[in-house]
């Protein structure tokens, strides 16, 4: 078996259970990759030098092909709820299948770590079939140093082959696409689908795992810090603006998706970014506009016009296009990826019913409410079948990632916010005047205002009223910010409309809330909205 690159020679590929390989490319740098992956016409190179490669038929997660072995050790303690179950059996079965589909072939291993706190970091062995996934994972994951790869010692493996097709009834999945987790092991196994973000979401589900058991949070958010120390994290769905909002000039980025909160502060479990494209402007989002035209960056089923120049505007493809790039590659990046207990925490919600203010606090009991919650709106035309707003609710704003209970990852958010006398704020990035269609989308000049006022504590200095329909306190005036945004009901035109809008979101929200109902304590439950009286 011919082998390449810098690795530890005392734990070689039988970590992985793979034998019979005809050759590994170990640890190889970005231009080796970029330069096998266009060889072998997996992607090509952009105009500006980045990779863009096509996923085909999966162009993002395969949620309802993922599954958790259920064993002794997770079947008490996995939310089944949320997360589908393979038996032991029929893991065994794909994991030697996978070893069978392996033989005789090339395939790439990255040693990567997850988590940017030592103390609470996983590392972690990549194997996959493509050399643009090995760029992508090398991306997105924690790089150890050439030093470091000669003495790394794996505590996760994950194996990628898109060319695996899985049998349902062999291998006890849904259909020829799976993504299996065996969390007492520390493997996943990905088949039947390209889509490279499977790989990123597998080390943050290990993490999701195994860290609330050190007391650590773990977050689906991105995160930030001021010149003054004074960190901020970001909670949010898909498309309400995580990394746009936490890719500030004037505060040092730390990461852009997940990380950890714990004794020592909040950490990166990453070492890049993997921003959303579409519609990606240079004028309005300029630090991630600069990545897309960087010799190194992966972009995920972005379309080229006939000059090889990137059209972030395409969504033919996709909608969920995408550039995958390293950290540093952002100006004002972290080089540590950690920083101090956050002063604010923000969590972000893209209302397409045009019912939410553009800023409101949250007490400690309406933040864990919030963040149970996890409130997001779909938009008419996203998807197949959505001809109006649809609200979406994914607990703790990352419900696909998360195998334990919510209300555990709830009660340590709480205690934390507790604890380090943190501000909570929920921003809806969505639309004002109106519901999507009629409304316009929150200006962005407006939602970065507030948050400045937020971050720099001047808003807390404001005057608040309490909103009618959910109780949180909204600002009545911020400097530079129109006055007449911060009271949504009066930017429609008619307010008879708005009422009748409000009651039935603040009726999704109890509707939703009730599956937690009994998991919470008697404030967090009086959070919730209050229905109209004519609603009751």
């Amino acid at each position: 078996m011919d082998q390449i690159g810098t690795r530890n020679p005392q734990v070689g590929i039988e970590t992985t259970g793979l034998e019979g390989l005809s050759s590994i490319r170990w640890n190889l740098p970005e231009a080796e990759l970029v330069e096998i992956a266009v060889k072998r016409g997996e992607a090509r190179l952009t105009a500006h030098g980045a990779l863009v490669a096509t996923t085909g038929k999966h162009t993002g997660r395969s949620a309802k092909d993922k599954f958790v072995v259920r064993d002794e050790n997770t079947e008490p303690a996995v939310w089944w709820d949320n997360n589908a179950a393979m038996e032991p059996e029929a893991f065994e079965r794909l994991y030697e299948d996978f070893k069978a589909a392996a033989k005789g072939r090339d395939l790439f291993v990255q040693d990567l770590v997850g988590g940017a706190d030592p103390e609470n970091a996983i590392n972690v062995r990549v194997v996959t079939e493509y050399a643009w996934h090995s760029l992508f994972i090398r991306n997105l994951l924690i790089r150890p140093s050439a030093e470091a790869l000669k003495s790394f010692v794996p505590e996760m493996t994950i194996i990628d082959l898109p060319s695996f097709t899985a049998d349902p009834e062999r291998h006890g999945c849904r259909s020829e696409t799976v993504i299996a987790c065996d969390l007492s092991r520390n493997i996943v196994l990905i088949g039947g689908t390209s889509y490279a973000g499977e790989m990123k979401k597998s080390v943050f589900t290990a993490l999701n795992w195994r860290l609330p058991a050190n007391g650590v949070m773990p977050m689906h958010c991105s995160a930030n810090v001021g010149p003054d120390g004074d960190g901020a994290v970001f909670f949010g769905l898909s498309g309400t603006g995580k990394t746009t909002l936490s890719a500030d000039p004037h505060r040092t980025l730390i990461g852009d998706d997940e990380h950890g909160w714990g004794e020592n502060g909040i950490f990166n479990f990453e070492g890049g970014c993997y921003a959303k494209t579409i519609r990606l402007s240079a004028e309005a989002e300029p630090e991630i506009f600069a990545t897309t035209r960087r010799f190194g960056t992966v972009l995920e089923n972005v379309v080229l016009d006939e000059n090889r120049v990137p059209d972030f505007d395409d969504g033919s493809l996709t909608e969920n296009t995408r550039a995958a790039y390293p950290l540093h590659f952002i100006a004002n990046a972290s080089e540590t990826g950690r920083g101090g207990h956050p002063k604010n925490v923000i969590m972000l919600t893209a209302d397409a019913f045009g019912v939410l203010p553009p800023i409101a606090r949250l007490t400690p009991a309406e933040a864990m409410y919030h963040f149970l919650s996890g409130y997001t709106a779909k938009v008419a035309g996203t998807e197949k079948g959505v001809t109006e707003p649809e609200a979406t609710f994914s607990t703790c704003f990352g419900a696909p990632f998360m195998p334990r209970h919510p209300s555990e990852y709830g009660n340590l958010l709480r205690d934390l916010i507790a604890r380090h006398g943190t501000h909570c704020w929920l921003v809806n990035t969505g639309w004002t005047g109106g519901a999507y269609g009629t409304g316009r989308r929150m200006p962005i000049k407006v939602t970065r205002a507030l948050l400045a006022a937020a971050l720099d504590g001047s808003l807390n200095g404001a005057e608040f009223r309490n909103d009618a329909n959910f109780g949180f306190q909204v600002p009545v005036a911020v400097e530079g910010v129109d006055p007449g945004i911060l009271d949504p009901r009066s930017t429609w035109s008619d307010a008879a409309a708005y009422d009748r809008q409000a009651a039935k979101l603040v009726s999704m929200f109890r509707k939703n809330f009730e599956r937690f109902a009994a998991h919470v304590d008697e404030q967090v439950a009086q959070a919730a909205p209050a229905l109209p009286l004519a609603a009751e």
